[in-house]
């Protein structure tokens, strides 16, 4: 299947409309990353907590805000996630303390704040808030199947595993008065239950936190793996193909990184691990994507031999423009679909997708391959020759003079 046959684009005269083009992004998300927003190092990375809330109605994000703010929260990151109607919102917080107590701390500052939002009563715990754990210890206390004895903590245990059961399971994690454990736990424990409890309109699902040293590590981690990534495919056209081929790639690939960790900065979006994962994805495309041109180009040497190199890699590029178009056409539409209906949890994975399925399409045919051509022109200059580059492999090495 082809979109077009027989196409006679002059890519490489457009060079310089290419150079400035990479230019003006890459400038620009490396004046962000240094003066302006710097890297948006996500929480994974500087340490802090996330807390994932639970509404029984649609979140006023501003609300939500506000509160943060009178509880003392300095730049609180709020948003909703999950599908859409879920009533979702994650709650990052960041903190630079090493302690587990201060992360601890700041985890409960920002449950007290959504909780100074409710009309809190006086006196009363949160049910929706309270674990298996804390409500068996309360009926203990209460008693109220007088059970006493040594087996009144286990079955007290069962019947509060009970209720949480009920409330995640059957009520989506918040429910909306005491009263709808009726039938689910004794009259008499609904009704100490009454007296002692309240019901707020979230709960807190889950609590992640991460250390700034761990952090400090995973960053670093991240780094090296995108720099070995980068080295392994060198050492890889270094040897399938020749040292010229391997840096053109390395230098395309490394151009779509720029670019697309400048979008995040200049956007203010947060690197996270997923982003770090899509970025090694985009870096995989993207050399595959110039593997598939170089390819041609070491075929179309050895058949096309007395015409310039600059031919030679416009033709190649042509020749390849189809598959390129239909390959990274529908990736482009996949990830597209993931960004929009994806939900918020995977906005930064499948937006880092997007620029960079764009972006690593671009330097294919306009970074990688003309490398090849202004390396040619130097070493002509250099020896006085016009030599093509050698297309060599594992079991051969050809040398082509026009």
């Amino acid at each position: 299947m082809e979109f077009f046959r027989n196409t006679n684009i002059d890519f490489l005269g457009k060079k310089w409309y290419f150079l400035a083009f990479s230019l003006v992004f890459s400038v620009a998300g490396l004046l962000s990353i240094f003066f302006w927003h710097g890297i948006p190092f996500g929480v994974d990375f500087k340490g802090g907590t996330l807390v994932y809330v639970k509404f029984a109605q649609t979140p006023d994000l501003n609300q939500i805000r506000s509160a943060m703010d009178r509880a003392g929260l300095k730049d609180p990151k709020i948003q909703s996630y999950g599908e859409a109607g879920n009533n979702e919102v994650l709650v990052a917080l960041e903190q630079r303390q090493t302690s587990e107590s201060a992360l601890d701390q700041g985890k409960n500052t920002i449950i007290k704040a959504l909780e100074s939002g409710e009309a809190q009563q006086a006196g009363k715990q949160d049910l929706n808030n309270t674990g298996p754990s804390s409500l068996q210890q309360y009926l203990l206390s209460k008693d109220p199947l007088h059970l006493g004895g040594i087996d009144a903590p286990a079955k007290y245990l069962v019947l509060a595993q009970q209720i949480d059961d009920f409330r995640n399971k059957q009520r989506g994690g918040v429910l909306k008065s005491v009263d709808e454990l009726k039938g689910v736990a004794p009259a008499e424990v609904v009704a100490v239950l009454e007296q002692d409890f309240y019901t707020s309109n979230f709960a807190v699902r889950n609590v992640e936190i991460v250390g700034p040293q761990v952090g400090g590590q995973l960053r670093k981690q991240a780094l090296w793996a995108t720099l070995y990534s980068l080295g392994g495919m060198l050492i890889y056209l270094w040897y399938r193909f020749e040292l010229i081929y391997g840096i053109g790639a390395v230098v395309a690939c490394f151009h779509d990184t720029i670019i697309t960790v400048g979008f995040f900065s200049l956007l203010n979006k947060d690197i996270t691990l997923t982003v770090i994962a899509a970025i090694l994805t985009l870096i995989g495309y993207s050399m595959n994507d110039t593997i598939v041109v170089y390819d041609r180009i070491r075929e179309n040497i050895k058949l096309l031999r007395r015409e310039p190199l600059a031919d030679v890699v416009n033709k190649s590029i042509n020749q390849t423009l189809s598959r390129t178009i239909l390959t990274s056409g529908l990736t482009f539409l996949t990830v597209l679909s993931l960004y929009v209906f994806g939900g918020e949890v995977l906005r930064g994975f499948s937006l880092a997708l997007v620029i960079g399925i764009l972006v690593g399409t671009y330097s294919s045919i306009a970074v990688a391959a003309p490398m090849l051509v202004a390396y040619q022109e130097w070493r002509s200059k250099k020896t006085g020759r016009a030599n093509l580059p050698a297309a060599s492999s594992a079991r051969e090495k050809i040398k082509v003079k026009a």
